[in-house]
Formats: structure tokens, C-alpha cells, sequence
């Protein structure tokens, strides 16, 4: 878990130089594809509700209501995201706080094991629970916070069923990629070679749309807190380089 803090981990371990800001820009384009097309029958379900609710018409509460959960979950992650973007960006150079971090994210998925099997439906979800979820993705920005583990582990904590708290914290994650990747490619410099990173995107499409069932399947039978082993063990060999 946590794709920013395994790459702290490894750039520190190997000495590795950060990869350029164009692959990484679309590697995440990759890997938010993979959400898209994961998730795109849930993605209709709200493009149905927003055309329903525009045409005046009645039906499709889920759709709309569920849109208007994610928009609502966004407002925060954009905003800790743009106030304390520089701040975030500085911890990828301190091994040491990643390592801390990873504890931290190991802990609250332990903590996932003790949620009710049964949550709350999309229609019994509050506007509190999507604007919690959306601080988790906010705070998240933090290498070593896993982005997924923390909302979705907020989601549970808030009382939301494992599976919608886990489709809302990928739908969710599709607008704060679409905004970070359009700072990021501001950067960009011209004349970098493309097939490499049509390669880079390609596998992480591949990767995340794989990773991504499985993960789902381990939500919705409740061992998420299975990850937590994982991560405290990376944490705990980050500290110990770190030292």
C-alpha cells in the first residue's frame, strides 16, 4: 500500500534518481484508466443520474446522490492539497517520516477488522462520511499514507458497507488525479522520448486494472487488515535505513 512511500522506499534503498515528471504524469493516467474501466458501469449509473436530474425527471437517486457525495468529498482534498502542496512534496526527501508513516497506515488498517459486515448504502450515506473520506485523501498526499487504505479504512470507520467504501474511495480518486496530473503537466518539458512512457502507462493500466479486482474481492470479505503486516514491515526497514 502506498505507491509514493514504496517509491521513497526504493529510491532510498537503490539510490535511485526520481523518474521524470512526464513518465510519472502518465503512469498515473495509466493506473486512473484502469479505475475508469473498472468502475465505468457505477460511472454511467452517475452520468444517467445527472442527465435524469437535468431533464427534470425523477429516478436514478443513486446516481445523482452519489455524484453529488463525490463532490463534496473533493472540496477538502483540494483544498489540503493546494495549501500544503509544498510541504507534502518536501517529505519525499525524508526516509525517515515515510517509514513513521507506513506505521500509520499499517495501523488504522488493522483497525478495519473490528467494522460491521453490514454498513450503510449509498441513500444512508451522510454528507459528513464523504467530506471525512475526502480529508483521508487529502492527508493522503503524505508519502507512506496509502490514498486507497486511508479512505477506504475511513469509510468503514464512518459506517459505509466495504464495498461502496471502496468504489467511493477509487471514484473519488479520479478527480484529485485529474487535478494533480493537470499541475503536474504544467512542468512538463517538450521533446522527451514517448515510447517508454506509452510502455509506462500501458503496464500500469494493465497492473492497476489487475490490482484493483483483487483488491475489491479482499474489501468485500473484510481482510483489508491483512495489508497492515506489509506495511509495517516496509515502515519498520525504512526507519532502520533511515537511522
Amino acid at each position: 500500500m502506498s505507491s509514493s512511500g514504496h517509491l521513497v522506499f526504493f529510491q532510498s534503498l537503490f539510490e535511485l534518481k526520481e523518474p521524470p515528471l512526464f513518465f510519472d504524469v502518465m503512469v498515473h493516467l495509466g493506473t486512473l484508466l484502469a479505475v475508469v474501466v473498472y468502475l465505468r458501469r457505477d460511472i454511467l449509473d452517475i452520468i444517467q443520474g445527472i442527465r435524469t436530474r437535468l431533464a427534470g425527471e425523477k429516478g436514478n437517486g443513486e446516481g445523482i446522490r452519489l455524484f453529488l457525495l463525490i463532490v463534496l468529498g473533493t472540496v477538502p482534498t483540494g483544498i489540503i492539497g493546494l495549501v500544503f502542496k509544498d510541504w507534502f512534496e518536501s517529505l519525499f526527501s525524508q526516509p525517515l517520516t515515510v517509514g513513521i508513516m507506513l506505521l500509520v497506515t499499517g495501523s488504522f488498517l488493522w483497525l478495519t477488522r473490528r467494522a460491521k459486515k453490514n454498513g450503510k448504502k449509498i441513500m444512508k450515506m451522510k454528507a459528513i462520511d464523504s467530506i471525512l473520506i475526502g480529508i483521508a485523501q487529502g492527508v493522503a498526499i503524505i508519502p507512506g499514507i496509502s490514498r486507497s487504505g486511508a479512505t477506504i479504512s475511513m469509510g468503514i470507520f464512518c459506517g459505509v458497507d466495504r464495498e461502496l467504501s471502496g468504489k467511493f474511495s477509487f471514484l473519488l480518486s479520479i478527480p484529485a488525479i485529474l487535478g494533480a496530473t493537470f499541475l503536474e503537466s504544467r512542468k512538463i518539458a517538450s521533446g522527451q522520448d514517448v515510447w517508454p512512457v506509452l510502455i509506462g502507462a500501458l503496464v500500469a493500466f494493465g497492473v492497476g486494472y489487475f490490482s484493483l479486482k483483487i483488491l475489491m474481492r479482499i474489501i468485500r470479505i473484510g481482510k483489508m487488515a491483512n495489508f497492515s503486516y506489509y506495511c509495517w514491515v516496509i515502515g519498520l526497514l525504512m526507519i532502520i535505513i533511515s537511522i
